[in-house]
């Protein structure tokens, strides 16, 4: 499983907001290039997020899957991108100093993406996950600087 970590200078709950906006998961979420429909729940356990990957004209439909969700601190996810395959996500958020430590942790569990070579798939989810927290740290620190602006 490949293991990406950054620090988000918010708080877990700010970062936590971020991801239980399931409209904002083609913003931080690199690969889906728009959401089609939010689960009114989501982010509960069983809910989706109908997304499509790709560019046009070659967009792909699909969905995301929460696992579990335990606010602020957890959010697993089952991806799905076919014909790539699905995939396992965990995202944990975890309070430090500087705010909030994020660690996204992701392979392959379904599909041919689980046949390319284990020590390849880490590096091309790291760095696309690399992004990918790059994105929900601009969100998330936008909307906690809001939050200052506005008390």
């Amino acid at each position: 499983m490949s293991t990406t970590k950054r620090v988000i200078g918010a708080e877990p709950e700010s970062v936590f907001d971020v991801l239980a906006n399931g409209w904002s998961y083609s913003q931080w979420v690199v690969g889906a290039s728009r959401v089609r429909a939010v689960s009114e729940d989501w982010p509960a356990e069983g809910t989706h997020i109908h997304h499509s990957v790709g560019a046009w004209p070659m967009l792909l439909d699909d969905t995301t899957t929460v696992v579990r969700s335990e606010r602020p601190g957890l959010l697993e996810l089952t991806v799905r991108a076919w014909p790539t395959g699905e995939g396992a996500v965990r995202i944990s958020c975890r309070a430090v100093a500087e705010g909030t430590e994020v660690t996204m942790e992701e392979d392959a569990s379904r599909g041919p993406a689980q046949f390319v070579p284990k020590p390849l798939r880490d590096v091309v989810l790291d760095r696309r996950n690399r992004e990918a927290l790059r994105r929900l740290a601009l969100l998330a620190e936008k909307a906690h600087d809001d939050e200052d602006h506005r008390a």
